[in-house]
């Protein structure tokens, strides 16, 4: 399996965001032929799952070409998202590109999410673009990264999920670098974990 990271762009500012990703065109960037070319490699050396992140992929406007071409390679696609940028339309380009399965981060309920991802009506757009990939077709999952902040949120992910009936959720530990890098008194202690654990099983 590979995790392509596909572009540094993202329309959000999250506050544990790895790769330090913001809004703007980088010039160090592939480019569509080279992104082709990478994803030629990827399918001679067998891979076969490939997983478009970043960043926000959805900023990427050949993102579709590229998946396209994955599959028509025989790889398997995934996104990795925020989810907001999902619009109805979105959600079928998506299933007709052929992913074969979108995860859509949340990092709590609507007042902690958008705190964590930097923008107000975050959560309530990346749910609708979960709602979205439901009614595509797409299978769809949640993923969230736990820190001490949102904690008590992550309990609350499993009402969420049997709610809108979603069919997976991952849970992440928070990883120190890019805007994250400061965080890392915000990590779980040991007991936090192993008690979340022992509830999640």
């Amino acid at each position: 399996m590979v995790v392509w990271n596909t572009t540094q762009r993202c329309n959000l500012s999250c506050v544990h965001c790895y790769a330090r990703a913001e809004d703007g065109i980088r010039s160090d960037e592939l480019t569509t032929e080279q992104g082709k070319d990478l994803i030629d490699d990827l399918a001679q050396f067998g891979v076969p799952v490939l997983i478009f992140s970043g960043g926000e992929p959805l900023m990427r406007e050949d993102l579709f070409e590229l998946a396209g071409r994955a599959k028509d390679l025989g790889i398997r696609t995934v996104l990795s998202t925020n989810g907001t940028l999902i619009t109805r339309e979105n959600a079928g380009r998506l299933k007709r590109a052929g992913f074969s399965y979108i995860g859509i981060s949340l990092d709590g309920m609507e007042g902690t999410n958008d705190h964590f991802r930097g923008q107000d009506g975050a959560y309530a757009a990346a749910l609708q673009g979960i709602r979205n990939c439901t009614s595509a077709g797409l299978r769809t999952g949640l993923r969230f990264t736990l820190t001490r902040h949102n904690l008590a949120d992550a309990y609350r992910m499993f009402d969420l999920v049997e709610e809108e009936r979603i069919p997976r959720v991952c849970f992440y530990h928070l990883v120190y670098s890019g805007r994250a890098a400061d965080l890392i008194h915000d990590d779980l202690s040991p007991t936090e974990r192993r008690s979340f654990i022992d509830h999640m099983i």
